[in-house]
């Protein structure tokens, strides 16, 4: 059919039957379940890895130790500290002839304790934090916040922590001044207005009953028996933990009409959860198939669970030497020849904002998965830029798939910008483009999505993953 002569991106919503609807808003619902639940990286990769393994992924390491092999249709599953997950499913074609990849990642703007954090001042008791990502600080005050993460004791021994989800559980947050004294604040600029250093976490004011009767700091010790009582730690274990502040309680349907969600932690992971998704739809595949789930994105991909360290390739290698292929020529030619989405989020137009929006280059609620061919700032610095035929090939799919799908840059040239993984994976030489969902408020404790635009990236991945 012949192309009509101008473009205009259609309402996902408007192209629904009643049993399309259904599936939109069932993927809402699985998806709710799993932000509600996976509010860290480790959370997020232990789920997904039981979720493979019923789905048959298998550990590498175990193959491996096994001196095992691998064979199209086979599927395998590497994790990287719990916090960095790859998961392949061999194709029939020899893998020199490239993969098609998803790469998101799984971490988000939070706050992180620091390692000596408990302290007390005026009999209150509180922790000290040190902020992870680009976040408004004002934003994260007066919000019930729960504490999500790990401590490691010297004897090895890994404790789970989860405080604040429960309806039993108390929760925490970050006090700010009240409105009657706040003339001084008030005038101080925004980034200015709570400081790194004043994002405490207000954690107790009852002192302990136990030891003597003068002590000092008994308020201090009083929360240092209650987790002790609880986890079986003490304050020499901060320095080994990695305990986040993140906002408590579940996500949630957003509007009257329940066409969106608001949840903590959209960027990244509802990229990742629809990649995952889509993954686990395939029974097969031509080319070998790929997600690839990351940490650290946030502050810069660096460190060993990063997409700047060498876990993907060294992982790939693995694969190659279990499909009997492996060689550095190989590693080499299946990722000079593989392409990949970059599963990440964008802006979406808020009339509200509409001073830092380009109108005809935004992405809205509604009309599917957003393609942003290059991202960066102003002059498109420490940008990917995808190539057009690339680009031209992922319309041909989505299309002929029936996949809503629409394009977008980050927000005015000369305003702001941001970035992705997607340089890093081009810098193999493969075909990279930033694709995803758009969001309303972004960065910020609760953000929101549309359920229409999280069914249609699913089915873009998807479409991707058999077709490209």
């Amino acid at each position: 059919m012949e192309k009509a002569l101008t473009k205009k991106y259609e309402y996902a919503w408007d192209k629904y039957s009643e049993e399309d609807l259904g599936k939109v808003f069932e993927l809402g619902d699985r998806y709710k379940a799993f932000m509600s639940k996976c509010k860290t990286e480790r959370e997020c990769v232990v789920e997904m890895v039981a979720r493979a393994r019923e789905n048959g992924y298998r550990d590498i390491n175990e193959i491996i130790s096994e001196n095992g092999s691998l064979k199209p249709g086979d599927k395998v599953y590497a994790n990287n500290r719990d916090k960095a997950l790859a998961l392949f499913m061999i194709g029939e074609e020899c893998m020199e002839k490239g993969m098609n990849i998803l790469g998101a990642h799984v971490d988000s703007p939070r706050l992180d304790l620091k390692q000596n954090p408990l302290y007390e001042d005026s009999e209150l008791a509180f922790f000290k934090t040190h902020y992870y990502g680009g976040i408004k600080k004002y934003q994260w005050v007066t919000t019930p916040m729960a504490i999500h993460g790990v401590v490691v004791k010297s004897s090895g021994e890994k404790v789970n922590v989860v405080i604040g989800e429960d309806d039993s559980d108390p929760v925490f947050g970050v006090s700010d001044l009240l409105i009657h004294l706040s003339a001084e604040q008030m005038a101080k600029k925004a980034s200015e207005v709570i400081e790194g250093e004043n994002l405490n976490i207000f954690a107790g004011s009852m002192p302990a009953r136990t030891g003597e009767k003068d002590a000092k700091e008994k308020v201090k010790r009083n929360v240092l028996e209650i987790l002790n009582k609880k986890y079986g730690i003490c304050e020499e274990d901060f320095v080994s933990a990695e305990l986040e502040i993140v906002p408590a309680g579940k996500a949630r349907d957003y509007g009257l009409d329940k066409s969106m969600i608001m949840a903590y932690g959209h960027d990244d992971r509802v990229c990742s959860y629809t990649s995952f998704e889509a993954m686990m739809k395939l029974d097969s595949c031509k080319k070998t198939c790929v997600t690839l789930l990351v940490d650290k994105e946030e502050v810069g991909s660096m460190g060993a669970t990063g997409m700047h360290s060498k876990f993907f390739e060294n992982t790939l290698a693995e694969v190659l030497h279990l499909c009997g292929g492996y060689s550095d020529i190989s590693i080499r030619r299946a990722l000079s020849k593989s392409k990949m989405l970059s599963s990440d989020v964008t802006a979406a137009y808020d009339p509200a904002y509409a001073s830092v929006m380009e109108k005809m280059n935004s992405a809205y609620f509604g009309k599917g998965i957003v393609l942003n061919k290059y991202t960066g700032s102003k002059g498109k610095a420490g940008s990917n830029d995808a190539n057009p035929e690339f680009i031209a090939e992922l319309r041909n799919i989505f299309d002929k798939e029936n996949v809503s799908w629409q394009t977008s840059e980050l927000g005015k040239v000369d305003v702001g910008g941001g970035g992705t993984i997607a340089y890093i994976l081009a810098n193999y030489d493969m075909e990279v483009i930033d694709s995803g969902v758009a969001l309303h408020n972004m960065h910020a404790p609760y953000e929101i999505a549309s359920k229409a635009d999280i069914y249609e990236t699913m089915r873009a991945y998807y479409a991707f993953l058999v077709n490209a």
